[in-house]
């Protein structure tokens, strides 16, 4: 096993990695920007390396200062959290060559599911059900045109190295669609380097939900039950739960199934989440493979008493798989608390927390890097927090996490705690009763 990890991240993720990678022994080394000297994942780490300014491409992007916090540090793997560099296959080969275990799949498996692309192709050939649409990359808007003709329209264009919503464009009817094709390209190239774009049939009042899954390196693979996305705002997910209450026992076998079809198709190493689009009917359709741990990691950790990211760091270390196929025990919603203001278009609020109470009591859940006292950097993401309610039943889980959410008090800011008391309220929510439309039409009072 490891003796020494270094994370390659900030905030909460920084954070949860450091006591997993405490309760079994292993020294961390924190490496941060310094707008990040004050987090508490500097603080709880055996050892802290400052590696640039607080832009992100000056810091938690700058591949030479993370290998040489790594070098001086004499750190042995390299765990990157979740965004900045936990998908970049450069980095993943960085880190071999020089001898460093990284934390998460090879350069192969993470190029093979990162461009949309190739990750749809690979599916095909596994059997994994995909969405109608095109096999390649769209060059002109004529040869678009030809292709929503031939598919129907409603369509939606994707950027082929997207993520986040970004380069990406519903259009309805073929007069909307040169300008959401220009527009798409343009937001694609700006935002990942790369302006490829291409067309599926837009799946109308889908679910997002997705599988957990985990493999070794001996060919092992099991999934983890699944996770309901679909509550998000601009593509970006605010709620998730597990289980979905839209599941069925037939749908998660057969979802769980396909999700391991998946996996198995790159011989996947790591736990990694296989994301797809459900329609009313529960026809469920591969949408892409997010290759590190995921934000809402905690829902399925809590519904089935299982660490993670321990088991992520063992696959690591050359163990064996230890999970088998899973179905939840429990029901748990995770609520990601964002410095931002859900009565001003969620605008982000960063800027000094002058009073912090975190809620407790049983079943209830924060992971979280602020405290009172603590100054939010305008330069990274909004989120500062995950607040997570478990119980027995979906009534009892919401009922808890609203009880939470009242207790939630963080003053100086601007935050989504609103936002989420008003949804645990809402009728339709607490039926069930949504797809990734239903922010659409919710109004906050």
């Amino acid at each position: 096993m490891f003796k020494k990890i270094l994370i390659a991240n900030r905030g909460e993720i920084a954070l949860r990695v450091i006591r997993t990678c405490r309760e079994m022994g292993i020294k961390t080394v924190a490496v941060y920007s310094t707008a990040d000297k004050d987090s508490l994942h500097v603080k709880f780490a055996d050892e802290a390396v400052c590696i640039g300014k607080p832009q992100s491409s000056e810091s938690y992007l700058n591949i030479p200062h993370i290998m040489a916090a790594a070098e001086i540090t004499n750190a042995d793997a390299i765990h990157p959290g979740y965004g900045f560099l936990a998908e970049n296959a450069k980095f993943s080969q960085i880190c071999a060559d020089h001898g460093i275990k990284f934390i998460g799949p090879t350069p192969d498996m993470i190029s093979k599911m990162g461009d949309k692309i190739t990750a749809k192709e690979t599916m095909i050939k596994a059997g994994v059900p995909v969405v109608p649409g095109g096999e390649g990359l769209l060059e002109t808007v004529e040869e678009a045109k030809a292709l929503a003709k031939e598919i129907g329209y409603p369509v939606i264009l994707k950027a082929t190295a997207g993520g986040g919503g970004k380069g990406m464009r519903v259009v309805n009817e073929e007069s909307e669609l040169e300008k959401a094709y220009t527009t798409a390209r343009t937001e694609a190239g700006a935002s990942f380097k790369n302006d490829g774009i291409y067309m599926e049939k837009f799946v109308e009042e889908p679910r997002h939900i997705e599988i957990q899954v985990a493999g070794d390196q001996y060919g092992n693979v099991c999934h983890l039950s699944e996770r309901d996305c679909s509550i998000q705002r601009r593509h970006q997910k605010l709620v998730e739960e597990s289980p979905s209450p839209f599941m069925t026992p037939e749908l998660r076998h057969a979802m769980g199934e396909a999700a391991i079809k998946a996996a198995s198709a790159i011989n996947y190493e790591s736990v990694g989440t296989i994301e797809f689009l459900v329609d009313k009917h529960r026809n469920f359709y591969f949408m892409e493979m997010n290759t590190r741990i995921q934000v809402e990691h905690c829902v399925t950790e809590e519904v089935i008493n299982y660490d993670l990211i321990k088991e992520q760091i063992k696959i690591a270390g050359g163990e064996r798989l230890t999970g088998r196929n899973y179905e939840p025990q429990m029901h748990a919603i995770e609520c990601r608390i964002n410095a931002e203001d859900p009565y001003n278009d969620f605008r982000p609020s960063p800027g000094r927390i002058t009073v912090l109470n975190q809620p407790g009591g049983h079943g209830v859940r924060v992971d979280s890097h602020v405290y009172a006292g603590y100054v939010i950097p305008p330069f990274y993401d909004s989120m500062i927090g995950k607040l997570i309610a478990v119980a027995q039943t979906r009534e009892e889980a919401i009922n808890t996490m609203y009880r939470a959410l009242s207790e939630y008090v963080i003053e100086g800011i601007k935050t989504t705690i609103p936002f989420h008391l008003q949804l645990m309220q809402n009728e339709d929510f607490r039926k069930g009763n949504f797809t990734t439309k239903f922010l659409d039409t919710f109004k906050l009072q």
